[in-house]
């Protein structure tokens, strides 16, 4: 009687602790849910999250720094107590930071930086996004007039992948090997205000543009889109992110490189983190990071990105990120790589 008495308390106290971890609630702000990528982050946080006993809502800004407060409000209000921020503008933010920390709600920064005490910082490490494009770039066209498409001013990881793609580009500028002849911020990371941009830098150029160094895939889709507008073709072009769309394209030719930032982890440690957090745990492989602009001690986690050109094509393929009729969509034989044969 006595074991059975004791099976039923271990059994109680076992519903007991789930039923407390289950009412972890994380809450997840988008900044802006129209980009490809961020269907695959949310999709696995939702599948880490349920694996952990946690629930999920979120809110998507619609790129509106000023909604982005109230989405934060909202979940808070619906009993949000870990959140998972992608913020649209690292200072609009703040505010909401404030509120969190009232109520003890443990804040991820979630790819983007928001330089405050207190916030966790997870991501894929920015710089050397920025290197492995500048690389794949300068191999591709050691000599000429490069472009520099960079992301949204408002957005720190911009000038990070800038200072990574600058530590590869140094020695080639300094030489006069490489002139940059135009550089311009990408608002909202939008590609078709990329597109705008790159025209404009072509035009002031009368063309003659060897290399554009683009800082994601949306906005080199921008950018090749300027490029064929003005029937121009050969020019390398680097991106990021491995949307489906940019992977076609370096099939084709077209792009150069998309660095590969597998949202599928990005998005399971983040989910892993904002649960730890809650509980008032410590997050496995977390460090003390203090590279902002305003050099802030963070906690913070960074991940490998990988380079991805057409000579390791199949390594999307053979993970799972894309299928081989998606990646090889409209790609001549004759010129196929050999993820494509």
């Amino acid at each position: 009687m006595k074991n059975v008495r004791q099976l039923w308390a271990g059994v109680a106290l076992s519903v007991v602790a789930s039923a407390a971890f289950a009412e972890t609630t994380v809450g997840v702000s988008w900044s802006n849910f129209q980009e490809e990528r961020w269907k695959t982050d949310e999709a696995a946080i939702k599948e880490q999250l349920a694996k952990l006993g946690a629930k999920y809502v979120s809110a998507d800004a619609g790129g509106s720094p000023e909604k982005q407060l109230s989405d934060v409000d909202s979940l808070l209000a619906k009993g949000a107590n870990a959140l998972i921020i992608l913020a649209m503008d690292k200072d609009a933010i703040v505010p909401a930071l404030a509120k969190a920390k009232q109520r003890k709600v443990p804040v991820v920064a979630y790819d983007r930086l928001i330089e405050q005490p207190g916030v966790f910082y997870i991501t894929f490490d920015n710089k050397e996004v920025g290197r492995l494009q500048a690389k794949a770039v300068l191999a591709a066209k050691p000599k000429g007039n490069y472009v520099m498409i960079k992301g949204s001013p408002t957005d720190p990881n911009a000038d990070f992948l800038r200072a990574g793609q600058q530590e590869v580009l140094a020695d080639a500028i300094k030489s006069g090997a490489v002139k940059v002849v135009g550089e311009e911020y990408t608002e909202g990371w939008k590609p078709e205000v990329a597109q705008k941009n790159m025209e404009q830098i072509l035009t002031r150029n009368g063309n003659k543009v060897d290399a554009v160094v683009a800082s994601n895939d949306g906005t080199a889709g921008g950018v090749v889109a300027a490029l064929s507008g003005r029937g121009i073709r050969g020019v390398p072009v680097s991106g990021q992110d491995g949307d489906h769309a940019a992977l076609n394209r370096v099939a084709l030719g077209t792009q150069t490189v998309s660095v590969w930032k597998d949202a599928r982890v990005l998005g399971k440690e983040a989910a892993s983190a904002a649960v730890a957090l809650a509980g008032g745990k410590k997050v496995d492989g977390a460090v003390t990071w203090a590279e902002g602009e305003k050099k802030v001690p963070m906690t913070s986690k960074f991940l490998k990105p990988v380079a991805i050109t057409s000579a390791n094509l199949g390594d999307v393929v053979t993970a799972g990120w894309i299928p081989k009729a998606d990646l090889c969509r409209n790609v001549a034989a004759a010129t196929a790589p050999a993820a494509c044969k």
